[in-house]
């Protein structure tokens, strides 16, 4: 993988701005505010096509030079975006097939943002228009100093039903499959009499009147995806041929958004970059940003990555937008730095007086800066100033978690033996049990290279690929351990059962067959012989090879075994068939008796250099042992590290 260029030296501290909705005297005013709260990187033009083309043809750059060289002049380097990640309304106007279709095949039409088919030619043209002459005009200026391309690619128009999209998708078809044959072999169109005999019969999976064929849904996730990653190189190679700067796109890697495979996106980008707010409609929002924070840096091999958004307060479209307590904004900030993050950024500078996001808190809120909120940011400011030699480190784990968004497609189909059973259920419970072990994870793909983990967590991997299926079994044979949740191997790639029992492609790694399912009603659960508790689902499992763990003592599984345990060539591999507590499980495969719940501890290293993080969510103070300079206070720690509640540390250990 290319070496991480990241676009300020140091944990920078970065914001968005949108110019465009103030005043020449309030961008003044921001410039030197943005200087005292010690601001590095300012993304701007993020939203501004309609500043910058009014109309058709017609350029305006004379605000946009003007803010570039006011944040230059102010030593503040630019996160420049290509102004493409909502369309003018002339455009739509002028060209209606550009607007997005909806699965029910109605029109989605502008007042939002993010108004446009991702398969639309016309789009595409007036985008590169627009990238292309904001790139020759800015392309060499000093201050810009990382390219953003679009703005949250997929947010809302991800999936698009229109015509143009029709062609598009079949054309994605023909290259994927080359035959009709294949294709249909592929889907199993013998089903409900769906075979085609012609590629322009093929229509993408609008909404029906009973389930659709989930194969034909999965393709059309996948050319999807693939349709935006497509715009994105586009917009890059414009850029690249016209700038040495680094180019990127803000991911979403967050629990409500599944619909790009950013697997396959990673290897674009010259830094990879998140953006990550707090969801309050899960039980343990600061859990699901830990997990997060791992699966980014897993995107980014392991390198120092960017947190392009988060929010300084509450957020603006949950339906309880809670605010954040004064200290919360550093632990959240530090616990993304812990995980690998190099810059931490916010949505947004100030507080927009006007329009869809004017309750979404920003670092200079609308009670200006006599405030809670503006205090918080001049501490996290110096704080990361304190920290700033940690940069460049990477992260220290030897536990991975498998995690595929084509498993999160397939397993949350239409048709399934449980709609209470879902994929980000099963990632998160694990990841939170290894995080309250307090064992670092890292998150990654099936088919990394799992040789250098000492154990291996495959949660819920519904769908897998017999090339990877192969891989984990090797990596167990070879002296790896493993654990198996349910619903896992169940189909391979193309959503076809793995006929013989489940859990289908690890059946023989697991030592284990299960002959049928047994979902439980979600006010349902067993007891387990552990003293353990299952929900959700049980399984009339049987073993071949295996050890029983632990047993169903009542339900309708009672006496069947619940938890396994088998020895594979040098290697052990654990199955859990139903939801219940891992801690147990995990523990023993992981060696590690410690509770880390409610603290995070994680360390970095690299070039001879270690750091220890401890950040403490919990209201009690927590000890570690530790030796070294915590950085946030700058005392000397001689042996034991105590973090009162709320606290946070970042220790320069002493390498003995």
């Amino acid at each position: 993988m290319k070496s991480v260029r990241m676009p300020v030296p140091g944990i920078s501290l970065g914001c968005d701005y949108n110019p465009e909705q103030w005043s020449p005297d309030v961008w003044r005013e921001d410039a030197a505010l943005m200087r005292r709260a010690g601001v590095d990187l300012v993304a701007v033009n993020i939203f501004g096509w309609s500043n910058l083309e009014p109309s058709p043809g017609e350029f305006r750059f004379d605000d946009l030079d003007e803010v570039v060289e006011l944040l230059h002049a102010h030593g503040i380097k630019i996160n420049l975006g290509t102004g493409t990640s909502s369309p003018p309304p002339w455009l739509s106007s002028r060209h209606p097939e550009t607007l997005p279709v909806a699965a029910d095949g109605t029109t989605r039409f502008p007042g939002g943002r993010q108004a446009w088919c991702p398969s639309s030619p016309v789009f595409r043209e007036r985008a590169l228009d627009l990238v292309g002459r904001v790139a020759d005009r800015y392309g060499r200026h000093p201050a810009v100093a990382l390219w953003h391309v679009s703005n949250e690619l997929g947010c809302h128009n991800a999936l698009c039903y229109c015509e143009t999209s029709a062609d598009a998708f079949r054309t994605w078809l023909r290259s994927r499959y080359r035959k009709i044959e294949t294709l249909n072999e592929a889907w199993g169109t013998s089903f409900w009499s769906q075979r085609y005999s012609d590629w322009s019969d093929i229509q993408p999976p609008r909404l029906a009147l009973s389930l659709r064929n989930p194969a034909q849904l999965i393709d059309f996730q996948r050319f999807s995806s693939d349709e935006l990653l497509g715009h994105y190189r586009a917009e890059a190679a414009l850029l690249r041929a016209r700038s040495d700067v680094p180019v990127t796109t803000n991911f979403m890697v967050t629990a409500h958004i599944r619909n790009l495979d950013y697997w396959s996106w990673a290897p674009e980008m010259d830094v990879i970059a998140n953006d990550h707010y707090l969801d309050h409609r899960l039980g343990d929002p600061v859990a699901e940003l830990s997990f997060a924070a791992d699966l980014t840096r897993g995107l980014a091999g392991g390198r120092p990555w960017m947190l392009m958004e988060q929010a300084a307060g509450a957020v603006n479209w949950q339906p309880h937008n809670v605010t954040k307590v004064p200290g919360e904004m550093i632990r959240n900030s530090l616990t993304h730095v812990a995980r690998g993050a190099d810059s931490v950024c916010f949505f947004q500078w100030r507080a927009s007086a006007q329009g869809a996001e004017k309750f979404h808190s920003a670092m200079l809120p609308h009670a200006g800066t006599d405030t809670v909120a503006w205090r918080e940011v001049l501490k996290l400011s110096e704080t990361l100033d304190r920290i700033g030699e940690v940069a460049g480190t990477e992260v220290e784990a030897d536990v991975a978690l498998l995690f595929s968004w084509e498993s999160w497609w397939s397993a949350e189909g239409e048709a399934r033996p449980s709609q209470a059973v879902t994929y980000l259920d099963q990632v998160h419970s694990a990841h939170g049990a290894l995080r309250d072990l307090g064992v670092t994870t890292d998150v990654v793909a099936p088919n990394a290279d799992l040789s250098r983990y000492r154990l291996v967590v495959v949660p819920g991997l519904y769908m897998v690929s017999d090339t990877d299926a192969q891989a984990i079994t090797d990596y167990v044979s070879a002296g790896g351990r493993l654990v198996v949740t349910y619903f896992s191997g169940i189909v391979d790639e193309r959503d076809r059962i793995r006929l013989g029992g489940y859990p289908g492609a690890f059946r023989e790694v697991l030592g284990v067959l299960a002959e049928e399912f047994g979902p439980l009603l979600p006010e349902t659960s067993v007891r387990l012989s552990n003293g353990a508790t299952g929900t959700l689902w049980t399984e009339r499992l049987r073993t071949t090879t295996a050890s029983v763990v632990a047993t169903y003592e009542d339900g309708p599984m009672a006496g069947i075994p619940a938890i396994t345990r088998n020895e594979y060539g040098a290697g052990t591999a654990w199955y859990v068939a139903t939801k219940t507590d891992l801690s147990d499980v995990l523990r023993e495969a992981t060696g590690v008796v410690s509770d880390g719940r409610g603290t995070e501890v994680v360390r970095r290293r690299g070039d001879g250099r270690s750091y220890l993080f401890v950040i403490n969510h919990g209201t009690e103070a927590v000890e570690r042992p530790a030796h070294g300079t915590d950085l946030v206070t700058g005392k000397t720690v001689d042996g034991v590290l105590t973090v009162q509640g709320g606290g946070v540390a970042v220790v320069r250990e002493e390498i003995r």
